[in-house]
């Protein structure tokens, strides 16, 4: 009798299901922008999931997300609870700064979103259109004055590559850097600078108030739901695409890289992931393992070349 009671707990112990990770993931930027939103969607998608039991973000802005990642590098080392996010404006600012941490020296897991980037006025701009715009720049390029996130970032080289498209010397573009979504916002409705440029969702809010104006966004193609032309229909032959991934410590086995992945996996093929994407009108481009590696090494390669044509990277 006892050995069929002993049986009959050890079966039900060996039925629960694994115990789920905690995470901790660190946005390296301030509150209110991309990053942080990511992370926090991430929050809530793997709790509300129960993919994880507890979720904590912390945030470490500055400096395009270096700082954030160096101190990550150097305390999270063979820590699988720890994670990352980060992404094109990563790339772009590991470069600018000369970064000595670098993103080889984390353990990528996923990209996870794209998002496209918009051009946005106050309301009550003289600045009507992607037209209005490229004439001021080509008056004088420097009185145009450029809100976004931190140097050599997408909307930095988003700046620079509408420079040059339309025959303005990109070095030229007054570019300030703001490292939260939130300080650029003010300083875009407070008029500070003449143009704000970001993922499409870190103004949305404010479009549909009415307190700013969309004169473009980066697609190919018009986007469903965003009642914007694209630069290409402001005669200006500029597409890009920002990207934001998670990634985890270095120093992992491959058995910790192999749970992390599964678990980013059942949270982007979730309903709440996929609610939040509609909602914030980001782009499903999850790519996942080797696949992710490669495209992050070309990416790497192809950013290094812009910034050097828009004098960021010597």
């Amino acid at each position: 009798m006892k050995h069929f009671v002993f049986a009959t707990i050890l079966g039900g112990l060996l039925a629960l299901p694994a115990q789920a990770a905690d995470y901790k993931i660190m946005a390296p930027a301030a509150p209110g922008g991309g990053w942080d939103q990511t992370a926090r969607t991430m929050q809530t998608a793997l709790q509300d999931e129960k993919v994880s039991s507890s979720v904590q973000v912390v945030n470490v802005p500055g400096a395009g997300g270096t700082i954030g990642l160096a101190q990550f590098v150097n305390q999270a080392k063979g820590d699988p609870s720890q994670l990352i996010v980060g992404g094109y404006v990563m790339v772009g600012a590991i470069l600018t700064n000369a970064s000595p941490v670098t993103l080889d020296q984390v353990t990528p897991i996923a990209r996870l979103t794209g998002e496209y980037e918009a051009l946005v006025v106050p309301a009550a701009s003289d600045i009507k259109d992607m037209a209005g715009l490229v004439e001021k720049l080509k008056a004088d390029p420097g009185a145009v004055s450029w809100g976004g996130g931190s140097a050599g970032g997408t909307d930095h080289i988003t700046a620079g590559l509408i420079a040059k498209a339309v025959g303005v010397d990109p070095t030229k573009v007054n570019y300030i850097a703001f490292s939260g979504g939130g300080e650029a916002l003010a300083a875009i409705l407070g008029g500070q600078v003449t143009v704000g440029i970001s993922g499409y969702g870190e103004f949305e809010s404010q479009i549909k108030a009415g307190q700013l104006r969309i004169i473009g966004i980066s697609s190919d193609e018009r986007l469903e739901g965003i009642d914007a032309p694209t630069f290409k229909e402001g005669g200006v032959d500029v597409s890009i695409q920002n990207w934001r991934m998670v990634a985890a410590a270095p120093g992992i086995t491959d058995e910790q890289k192999a749970a992390i992945t599964a678990d980013i996996d059942k949270m982007v093929t979730s309903k709440t992931w996929q609610d939040a994407l509609a909602t914030k009108g980001w782009a499903n481009t999850y790519l996942a393992g080797d696949e992710f590696k490669a495209q992050l090494s070309k990416d790497i390669e192809s950013t290094s070349a812009i910034l050097k044509d828009i004098g960021l990277v010597k």
